[in-house]
């Protein structure tokens, strides 16, 4: 589905979308009275941009925070600007240790990732899951924008879990939404979303890890499609890998 595509004109779906937004707005509301310090871990996909439109729509005192992995597309930046034009805020951004990168390069080459899932891994170690160590010291709570429709490795989220590898409660408040429920509250509150959407990329992180996908592929197909989706996470939202 991109955003282009997507008609406005289902009842149904419109009331989903607005007891769904009330639920969260609640939740978030709850959060950043009972849990702080507490962060959200904002890549920019289009489920972040719902709660960053719910988050900095509202003002609410919850830090939002990007991870810059240093491989980011153009039109990732482009939307990073352009939300704090929007909401007045500055988002918190994260750099990988460039001596890290600086190793990774020179022993495995730029783009080793390719070559195999643990070197996939390790790179996204170094860009993606130690710096979310720094970003969620401290804090008491953390919020992502993960969808229990995305991923198979994603079927049985919660809403909420206690996080015991970082140490604080993890909030996931558009658990149950589905896709269309995602795009129905940007278009219809025209909250800004990466231009790559309208390329068919459902799903985007790092430039070389992501490609646009054809109808009827799974959402996460462009996200590391050399391999099986069972091993299609970074390691930011699984036990253990943090």
């Amino acid at each position: 589905m991109t955003p282009k595509l997507l008609k406005l004109d289902d009842p149904a779906l419109l009331a989903s979308v607005e007891q769904k937004s009330a639920e969260v707005r609640a939740l978030l509301a709850d959060i950043a009275a009972n849990f702080q310090p507490v962060t959200f871990a904002n890549s920019l996909g289009a489920e972040d941009m719902v709660l960053t439109d719910l988050i900095l729509g509202a003002n609410l005192p919850i830090e939002v925070f990007l991870l810059d992995t240093g491989r980011l597309p153009a039109e990732t930046y482009t939307l990073l600007h352009a939300v704090e034009e929007r909401y007045g805020r500055k988002l918190t951004v994260y750099f990988p240790r460039h001596e890290a990168v600086e190793q990774y390069v020179r022993t495995e080459g730029i783009n080793a990732f390719y070559r195999s899932v643990d070197l996939r891994k390790a790179c996204c170690h170094m860009r993606k899951v130690e710096p979310l160590k720094r970003a969620l010291a401290g804090k008491r709570a953390w919020i992502t924008g993960l969808r229990a429709q995305q991923a198979v490795s994603r079927a049985d989220l919660p809403v909420r879990e206690f996080d015991a590898d970082h140490g604080l409660e993890k909030f996931n408040p558009l658990a149950s939404w589905t896709e269309r429920e995602t795009w129905a509250y940007i278009v219809n509150n025209g909250v800004p979303y990466n231009a790559l959407h309208d390329q068919f990329y459902p799903s985007i992180g790092c430039a070389p890890c992501t490609r646009a996908i054809t109808p009827g592929e799974d959402v996460r197909a462009g996200r590391w499609w050399w391999e099986l989706p069972e091993s299609k996470e970074c390691g930011l939202h699984i036990k253990g890998d943090a």
